[in-house]
């Protein structure tokens, strides 16, 4: 800070500025004093030296405002002072803190050099354009750092130099005065002005020399100067007519600057009394903003010449300037002061009006008086608000109490009416803290969420004290940008999908649509499916995503068969800075298709074909010649399977179970019958379409064992070795049946356990019995739910007849004598074609 300023005045004389610090309760205020020193060349060498320590040890006297001085008329790029050294600021902080200078002012006449922190003149600075005539002049603003916020007021005071001269309004004055006046009669003359303020203006008058008068010079109220010349000596008219002096104003300044003018004077005979007003000095007071014609005051002159002489007219003396004759009106007639401008408080709270009383005598003869008049305040001026943006823009997570304006509110009324009061919505975010008397910053007063407002639209009111009130709005917006402060939400935590087997590789199967409420890349949402697994195989190959759309489309065609039911969990992830995200899992299940045909599984067949072996003398009616079994690997309806004669040699020979696909004979069997007989069978499920295949059915005649057996026990008692082969026989037969029966039970038990196996089918297709699998192939098939294998056959021996039940419910009894059962589908109730007759 600049608190001292030293300037040479002349070889051996310094003039030295010493701050004086008057310390208040809320900010310190310092003045300056200055004085002459007269120092001798050989010192002023050491004191050009060390006046730099002695500004720095007064630095430290000034506290809470930074001030600087400098003289006014200095040229652009003037150093003032450096603001990074006083502030403690390294240089690259000016730059990554957003130094700026803030100022009221409509021309910047200061700046700050970012590259190594000196405050400079940025235009040319003229005191008395600025400040006129006042006694203090200087510039204030403000400096303002970033991260964190700082806020420094900074004045620098203009130090008038002396360069204006006094000048005249008029380059003669002419004064009249009468011989017979008395000694010490006082003529005022016309004032110079000099804009310079302080020791700068005019310091005094000088007349030239000569015997008959002096100068006497005033200093008025408002601390100029006026003279007055003096008569000394009485005047002779007949021995000196008339007189010319030469008036000087000379000011303080150094050096001395100085202005003159001729005064003319005449001297007239006679008249040798002066006005006289009723009183010295009249004081009274008008409103301010009175209207034109407003009544002030009247002044009064008394004048005890007669006639002419004794007539008088008021007039302003000379000392009153322009301004005030625009202002104020002086009947010459009456004496009567009226207002004719507009009053401003704010501008001028007293006027001082020089009045004189001239009489109407040739050589007229004036008297003075002062009217001093006071102006009352009223609330004329609204306040005034300055908004100045920190940022226009708060990112939604900014922290309370983070600064977003300045707010400057002035009125320039004085007392009451200048005290002024800020105020914006409660229902906002936001709030005002008080900086000075004048001055608030609005900073944020909670949490912001820019996905519940985007834009504030603050309304700022200041109110004076005034009744009424005056008051000034402002509307000031603040955008909330956004952050990555919400993730991805889909409409469901879990979606079920149902697809048809067999679809078409690479459409669409289901959508996912989740929404972020973010904003631009914060709410821009990815899609991706997680790579799970779904045993050995990945869930990444069985489906695949839109990234943008969440259209989920089938890598490849699903078998039912194969594969039920599946699960994806599929992930929505924004485009943010910090990724955020969220899951949601598809359940897709494949739904049953018929596209496998029934597939033989016993008698076993070939070409699709089958052979069974038949003993004619054991046929009867509905009697079991053999069980059809068929499997079909798809499920529910897909695989209820129903069996069919499709053709026949002999017509109504043989008859087949619908359901059970039961073969039983209508009759007893002649030898040629059953040799010849072929059966044609259709089995079908009940799908849409349905699928089939057909097996055709030859019989082979076994050797009548019944005969032999016969024969062999008429015999038994003769050869006690033939009847021990034929028990051998049937003890081989029995065991071996029983053997195959047991194996097929635990084979029945171990695919009961693992019904997820499947064999594949050729989709759409009637297949023949006869296809190239084997039977353990065939019996790998999982039932469906709630579905049962229950295959019979039959056999005979002798005149026993016995039942394999594979159903579950057999488990307890591995042999059951049945007794018949619902009577089996015939010949003479389907119409069935004969295919040795063709009918």
């Amino acid at each position: 800070m600049l608190c001292g300023h030293v300037r040479e005045i002349f070889p051996g004389s310094v003039l030295v500025y010493i701050p004086v610090v008057r310390r208040c309760k809320k900010q310190d205020w310092t003045t300056y004093r200055h004085f002459y020193i007269n120092i001798r060349p050989r010192t002023m060498i050491i004191l050009r030296r060390t006046s730099f320590v002695l500004l720095l040890w007064t630095s430290n006297l000034v506290l809470g405002q930074i001030r600087y001085s400098i003289p006014e008329e200095k040229e652009h790029g003037a150093f003032v002072g450096n603001i990074a050294e006083d502030l403690k600021l390294n240089l690259w902080e000016l730059l990554s803190r957003k130094f700026r200078l803030v100022s009221d002012e409509r021309r910047q006449y200061m700046k700050v050099n970012m590259e190594d922190g000196v405050l400079f003149v940025n235009e040319r600075i003229d005191r008395e354009q600025i400040c006129k005539q006042s006694s203090i002049c200087s510039l204030s603003f403000q400096l303002v750092l970033d991260n964190p916020l700082e806020i420094h007021p900074v004045a620098v005071e203009i130090l008038d130099i002396n360069d204006n001269s006094p000048r005249f309004p008029n380059p003669e004055f002419l004064l009249q005065i009468s011989e017979s006046i008395s000694v010490g009669a006082r003529f005022p003359v016309e004032s110079a002005y000099d804009p310079d303020v302080s020791t700068n203006t005019i310091n005094t008058y000088q007349v030239s020399p000569n015997d008959q008068f002096g100068l006497r010079v005033q200093t008025r109220t408002d601390g100029t100067k006026s003279a007055e010349l003096i008569l000394e000596k009485p005047l002779d008219r007949e021995q000196q007519s008339s007189f010319h002096l030469l008036l000087s104003a000379v000011d303080g300044g150094i050096p001395l600057r100085s202005g003159t003018s001729r005064i003319s004077i005449t001297v007239l005979d006679v008249n040798d009394n002066a006005p006289v007003f009723d009183h010295e000095t009249y004081k009274c007071s008008a409103a301010e903003n009175s209207p034109k014609g407003t009544f002030v005051i009247t002044v009064h002159a008394t004048d005890i010449d007669e006639g002419k002489n004794g007539e008088l007219k008021y007039y302003f003396t000379s000392h009153v300037s322009q301004n005030i004759r625009d202002l104020f009106n002086l009947d010459p007639e009456t004496g009567e002061i009226t207002v004719q401008g507009v009053l401003d408080f704010e501008e001028s709270n007293v006027y001082e009006l020089d009045v004189e009383a001239v009489d109407n005598a040739d050589a007229g003869m004036a008297g003075r008086t002062k009217v001093m008049v006071e102006l009352i305040d009223t609330n004329d001026n609204a306040p005034v608000l300055d908004v100045t943006l920190v940022s226009s823009t708060v990112q939604e997570d900014a922290p309370p109490g983070t600064v977003v304006a300045l707010i400057t509110a002035i009125d320039s009324d004085s007392g009451e009416y200048g005290h002024v009061e800020c105020h914006i919505p409660v229902d906002i975010p936001f709030k005002l803290q008080r900086t000075s008397r004048n001055g608030y910053k609005l900073v944020t007063s909670d949490k912001l969420d820019r996905e519940t407002v985007q834009t504030y639209s603050i309304h700022i009111s200041v109110w004076d004290g005034g009744s009424p009130s005056l008051s000034t709005n402002k509307t000031l917006l603040v955008s909330i940008s956004d952050i990555n402060d919400n993730a991805p939400r889909f409409t469901q935590s879990s979606y079920n999908v149902y697809l048809m087997e067999n679809n078409t590789p690479g459409a669409s199967i289901f959508a996912v649509t989740a929404w972020d409420p973010d904003s631009d890349q914060n709410g821009e949402i990815i899609y991706s499916i997680l790579n799970t697994r779904s045993g050995s195989v990945q869930r990444t190959s069985y489906v695949t995503i839109s990234s943008k759309l969440g259209s989920i489309y089938a890598l490849h065609a699903f078998d039912y068969e194969k594969l039920k039911h599946f699960q994806i969990k599929v992930q929505a992830q924004d485009n943010g800075s910090v990724k955020l995200s969220s899951t949601a899992f598809i359940n897709v299940i494949i739904l049953d298709q018929n596209d496998n045909a029934p597939v033989i599984v016993s008698p076993l067949t070939w070409n699709c074909s089958a052979s069974v072996e038949i003993l004619p003398q054991s046929v009867y009616p509905d009697y079991l010649v053999t069980k059809l079994i068929a499997t079909d690997t798809d499920s529910g309806q897909n695989s209820r399977l129903s069996y069919h004669l499709l053709g026949a040699n002999y017509r109504r020979l043989f008859t087949v179970g619908l359901r059970s696909g039961e073969i039983r004979a209508t009759r007893r069997l002649r030898e040629e019958e059953i040799s010849a007989a072929k059966l044609i069978v259709f089995v079908k499920d009940n799908g849409e379409p349905s699928l089939s295949t057909t097996v055709t059915i030859s019989f082979n005649i076994l050797s009548n064992l019944t005969e032999n057996s016969t024969q062999r026990t008429e015999e038994y008692g003769q050869s006690k070795k033939f009847f021990s082969n034929l028990n051998g026989y049937l003890i081989i037969m029995l065991g071996s049946t029983s053997l195959l029966l047991f194996v097929t039970i635990i084979v029945l038990v171990i695919l009961k356990f693992n019904q997820d196996r499947n064999i594949a089918v050729d989709n759409g297709r009637t297949v023949c019995c006869c296809s190239n699998r084997t039977l353990n192939d065939t019996f790998n098939r999982t039932p469906a739910p709630n579905e049962a294998f229950n295959y019979t056959q039959s056999a005979q021996t002798k005149g026993y007849r016995y039942a394999i039940s594979l159903s579950p419910e057999s488990s307890k009894s591995d042999f059951l004598f049945l007794k018949p059962c619902n009577p089996p589908l015939r010949f003479n109730d389907l119409d069935v074609p004969d295919i040795s007759t063709g009918k």
